[in-house]
């Protein structure tokens, strides 16, 4: 093998290399060219002069306002204003002469205001005011709404107050032949006649098959499908059949035989069974518990009678602990 270069020599080759090709490109005259193309690809940037601020040593210049003197507009002159601000002040100048004797209003505070108002009846009308009004809120949204006869008696709420005007309803065909296929929540839903339960929400026609109000759409009649709340009678109390039975372990029949059946929230009011709460969807992440979904087996393997007992138990032993 050759001998290596020492460091001294391999830097005196390189630079008599360099040397030599600077010397072949200024022969060629390459050395110009590679300038002049330089200039033309990058031309110089024009150097900008930065404006000097020139400050004035006169006073400040302030408003008006802050001056103390008056406006120099005309106090004739008109201001500018918007459209929406335009109606506004017509409308209050009107209102101070007297000439608008009554407010602009929606239809939902007409009839807060018109039902606010005492009436004093006729006797002849008693008799029509069962067949009056109109499709309104049929008293089993959320919230606990309770409907007053004109006997001033709480309707029940699953016997929604549902004024048709006049107007006679009945089921198809085919609603009613599949009425009574799902006797737990009912296998048609119907947004205007049928009951929302406080669980399931779904607002459906029940199973029942001697059920009234389901079947011929009486609204005078009760829909026993449905859950009703001695003490509340409110939204809050309504359950259909399956939800019962899977939730809290009770019969629709021993329901509807009671006549001082209870609600959960009632339950839990009064006190009169520690722990019994009503295990919604809604209730349970109003407590910031979570949500149990489909329980239900879990309880049956664990020897409980409903997804309530479950949770009754668990609360009455995370009570034990905290102590």
């Amino acid at each position: 093998m050759g001998r290596s270069l020492a460091p001294a020599d391999y830097e005196g080759l390189r630079n008599a290399r360099i040397l030599e090709n600077q010397a072949r490109l200024a022969s060629l005259g390459l050395q110009k060219t590679i300038h002049e193309l330089r200039s033309l690809s990058s031309p110089a940037k024009p150097v900008r002069a930065r404006p000097t601020k020139v400050c004035s040593i006169g006073p400040l210049r302030r408003s008006e306002r802050l001056r103390g003197k008056p406006d120099s507009r005309s106090a004739s002159a008109p201001v500018r204003r918007s459209d929406r601000s335009k109606r506004k002040f017509a409308a209050d100048a009107k209102m101070e002469k007297g000439e608008i004797s009554h407010l602009r209003r929606s239809n939902r505070f007409k009839r807060v205001a018109a039902e606010s108002m005492p009436k004093q009846p006729a006797a002849s009308d008693s008799s029509n005011r069962s067949s009056e009004s109109s499709l309104e809120g049929s008293g089993h949204e959320e919230g606990g709404e309770v409907w007053f006869t004109g006997s001033k008696s709480i309707r029940p709420a699953n016997k929604p107050l549902l004024k048709l005007q006049g107007l006679e309803y009945q089921l198809s065909p085919d609603a009613s032949s599949r009425r009574c296929n799902s006797k737990g929540r009912g296998s048609v839903y119907d947004p205007v006649f049928g009951i929302s339960c406080h669980f399931c929400r779904q607002k459906k026609l029940c199973g029942e098959e001697d059920c009234k109000r389901c079947s011929h759409l009486d609204m005078d009649e009760p829909c026993i499908g449905k859950t009703d709340c001695s003490v509340c009678h409110s939204a809050l109390g309504v359950f259909c059949r399956a939800c019962l039975k899977v939730r809290y372990g009770e019969e629709i029949e021993e329901v509807r035989e009671n006549k001082d059946w209870m609600c959960p929230h009632c339950v839990e009011a009064t006190g009169s069974n520690p722990y019994w709460i009503c295990n919604s969807s809604i209730c349970l992440k109003k407590r910031n518990r979570a949500p149990t979904g489909i329980a239900v087996y879990r309880a049956r393997e664990m020897g409980y009678k409903s997804v309530a007992h479950l949770l009754m138990d668990e609360l009455r032993r995370a009570a034990k602990c905290r102590r």
